[in-house]
Order: structure tokens, then C-alpha cells, then sequence
């Protein structure tokens, strides 16, 4: 799972949580957008609502849009938190976000839609897919920490400083 000690460890799982919350928020954003200049498309998360949630369907349609955003928003919490258990050197790689995102995206149109029976993402134009694939990079740039890179703590630094200076030079 990564070096370090576990208080570590589940501090960056805790970060990118956090930052898998902020990325779906984002995503909604982006959607936001694409909605208003293109033909209104149901979004993968209202989907699964139609299909799977009897009760939230039943509810105002402000409500129901609510609570579909809130289940969106903890699955990209969820999918930031597994993120953050992948091996430290994985998670580095600066293809490992935008991978990540892909992944997460090709992983729900591949297995977790035809399993749920969400059938209509097959039918979905060429341009829409396109959208959410870079909707889902967008997740994964956002996820891995690209936008707002961690710097080291001053602790750190500074034992490297001092590590470098203790060694002898060859």
C-alpha cells in the first residue's frame, strides 16, 4: 500500500477522499455547463436513481436532484479514497490521475452499468461520451492532487538537508 506509518497512510486516504468530494463537485459543474449549451442527457447518477431508487423518485424533483448529486458526490468521495490506498509510486506517476479518472469511467460503462441494467449509456452520442471521459480526466487531474500538489512539510525537508549533509561525498 505505500511506505510510511499508518497515521500517514490514512492521511493521504483521508486527502484524497477530500479531494474526490471536490472532484465530483467539479464535475457537476462541468455538467452544469454542458447541459445548458447542449441537449439535456441524463447523467450516469440519475440513471442508477431512476432505475434503482424507488424512493428518491418519488420525491420533488429539486429533492430528488439533491439527493442524486449528494450519492454523486460520495462515490466520488469513495473513488478519491481508493485512490489514496494505491501504492505511493503509482499514485506519483503523472498519468496516474487522469488514468485513474478513466478508469473509473470506463470501469461504470463496461461492468457497473450493464450489471445495474443502465443500458442508455451505450446510445449516448459520440460528443456526450466525450464530454464525460474528459469529465472523468478532469476527476483523476483533481483526485491525484495535480491542481494543488502537496508541498513537503518542513520536517521532512529538512531531514533530507541534513541526511545530504551527513553523507560523505564520493
Amino acid at each position: 500500500m505505500g511506505s510510511g506509518k499508518p497515521a500517514a497512510r490514512r492521511a493521504a486516504v483521508a486527502r484524497a477522499g477530500a479531494r474526490g468530494l471536490v472532484a465530483a463537485m467539479a464535475m457537476t459543474g462541468v455538467r452544469t455547463v454542458t447541459a445548458a449549451v447542449g441537449p439535456r442527457e441524463q447523467s450516469p447518477p440519475e440513471a442508477l436513481v431512476e432505475r434503482h431508487a424507488p424512493v428518491v423518485r418519488r420525491l420533488p424533483e429539486r429533492y430528488r436532484e439533491a439527493v442524486t448529486e449528494l450519492a454523486h458526490w460520495a462515490y466520488g468521495a469513495a473513488g478519491g479514497a481508493a485512490f489514496g490506498l494505491l501504492p505511493d509510486r503509482v499514485r506519483r506517476h503523472p498519468a496516474a490521475g487522469p488514468g485513474y479518472g478513466l478508469a473509473v469511467w470506463l470501469g461504470f460503462e463496461a461492468g457497473i452499468a450493464p450489471l445495474l441494467g443502465v443500458h442508455h449509456v451505450h446510445e449516448r452520442s459520440v460528443a456526450w461520451r466525450g464530454v464525460v471521459a474528459l469529465d472523468h480526466v478532469l476527476y483523476g487531474v483533481v483526485v491525484a492532487g495535480r491542481l494543488a500538489p502537496e508541498r513537503p512539510r518542513a520536517g521532512f525537508a529538512a531531514r533530507g538537508r541534513l541526511a545530504a549533509v551527513r553523507r560523505p561525498c564520493a
